[in-house]
């Protein structure tokens, strides 16, 4: 599997970079909360631009339970970590799986009717990625201006052929920080840094970001949701999570992808309508995270923010869980202080050695009281939070050092118990579908296991 390939090869090939040069470091968020001034309350754009500070209270004023997360209070403590203003007025659907999160996306290219902007870590040469291949080439035929930013690290071994035909077409296509030294047109070869987003955006109006790549790795579902119960893995597709989302936070996306592209140092975007007068979509509650490297730590920020801060439940879905030592400190200390916390890790993986790394730290978080479970059967790929039952997030964010620090990620961050329901009862199911690691079991692993954790653990910081 291509994904297979990029995270054992990557580790090994950025490790021998990064000896040649001294190790970033993550910011200190201990007690970010306590450090911070948070405005008396949070910033609201709506369709219109900036809402009232009366209109955007009104919307996060709902009465919370007792022993949860504040949303106004929240918000504005969110807001001075990050920067970054909440926007009302979207819809947001959760998208679970490969086939479920194609359909829709594919759905979305072949009704756009003036630009298609994607950027994606693979895209693979298979039968998936040709569909995708052809109906964007269909659309830029049909007059849609499509642009794609790919990442170099991850479609390596992918034909040159495969993207000169999209370009032939008039597609535009840029490969993110090329491996090819050769092919820079910036100053500076940076490897280490990768674009690890999964971000589609149609006409301006339709977003879709997760953890799904293109890559047919995706054409079967997992267990998700499913009545019946397959032993065979290879009837078994991943188990990933997608979210699209409909209203003004779209322009938040294609902002994004905008300033990505002119990263790359190559020729303006393309003349196009990418900031459509928005609409009110639904009444969902958004905030929009992009991290870069060398940038502000927004979407690390926000999570460990609203770890610190949880009263009530934790409840984290990671497919590469190679946490830092603050984020492990963090989970530690809400889990002493009552809040249930509880990771849905992977059981099988494609990395070995970010399986192994992450292991390191259950010792620890098994001892403080986290709950500790791995999926079964399918491969792990999403990267999901509920938090209090009314803070969630779904993007590309891994729980780790190399996307805290050295990938541009993109993250959204929802607001309230609405789709806060959703998210927990998605987690319950994952949950139905894995096996607790109990502190008595961890203790009597085998030799074996204990050896490959020793040595996958010197590799934390390029994993």
């Amino acid at each position: 599997m291509k994904i297979t390939r990029m995270r054992c090869w990557l580790p090994l090939c950025l490790m021998c970079w990064g000896l040649l040069g001294a190790c970033a470091s993550l910011p200190n968020v201990t007690a970010m909360s306590s450090q911070l001034e948070p405005a008396a309350a949070p910033s609201v754009k709506g369709v219109n631009g900036d809402l009232s500070a009366a209109r955007g209270k009104a919307l996060l004023a709902k009465r919370w339970p007792k022993g949860s997360l504040d949303m106004q209070a929240q918000a504005a403590l969110e807001e001075a970590a990050t920067g970054v203003p909440l926007i009302a007025g979207n819809k947001c659907t959760l998208l679970f799986d490969g086939p479920q999160t194609m359909a829709e996306m594919l759905k979305a290219i072949n009704g756009a009717r003036n630009n298609i902007n994607l950027e994606t870590y693979i895209f693979d040469q298979d039968e998936l990625g040709l569909k995708f291949a052809d109906a964007l080439i269909e659309k830029q035929r049909q007059g849609v201006t499509v642009n794609i930013l790919y990442d170099s690290v991850g479609t390596l071994g992918v034909p040159a052929e495969f993207f000169k035909r999209m370009r032939d077409a008039g597609i535009h296509l840029i490969e993110f920080n090329p491996v090819n030294p050769a092919k820079l047109s910036g100053e500076s070869w940076k490897l280490n840094n990768r674009d690890h987003r999964k971000v589609l955006i149609v006409d301006g109006k339709t977003a879709f970001t997760g953890g799904i790549n293109i890559s047919a790795t995706y054409a079967k579902s997992s267990l998700f949701r499913s009545a019946s119960r397959p032993t065979d893995k290879s009837q078994v597709g991943w188990r990933d999570t997608h979210i699209k989302v409909e209203g003004p936070a779209v322009q938040a996306f294609q902002w994004l992808f905008v300033r990505q592209w002119a990263t790359q140092d190559k020729d303006d975007l393309t003349e196009a309508d990418y900031f459509p007068q928005p609409v009110i979509a639904g009444d969902k509650v958004v905030r929009v995270l992009g991290s870069e490297p060398g940038g502000k730590f927004e979407i690390y920020k926000a999570y460990n923010l609203a770890i610190q801060e949880a009263k009530k439940s934790i409840h984290i879905t990671s497919a590469y869980f190679v946490p830092d030592r603050q984020t492990v400190e963090a989970l530690m200390a809400a889990a002493r202080r009552g809040v249930d916390v509880k990771i849905v890790l992977p059981g099988v993986s494609d990395s070995g050695l970010v399986f192994y790394a992450g292991h390191a730290f259950y010792d620890d978080l098994l001892d403080s009281g986290v709950q500790i479970h791995q999926l079964k059967l399918a491969v792990l790929h999403a990267k999901t939070a509920v938090i209090d039952g009314n803070w969630s997030t779904v993007g590309s964010t891994n729980i780790d050092t190399r996307s805290f620090l050295h990938n541009s990620e993109l993250n959204v961050v929802i607001m309230g118990d609405a789709f806060g329901g959703e998210m927990e009862r998605a987690f319950q199911e994952d949950l139905r579908d894995s096996v607790q690691i109990t502190q008595e079991a961890w203790r009597h692993r085998p030799w074996a296991d204990r050896l490959r954790e020793f040595a996958a653990r010197f590799m934390n910081y390029w994993l």
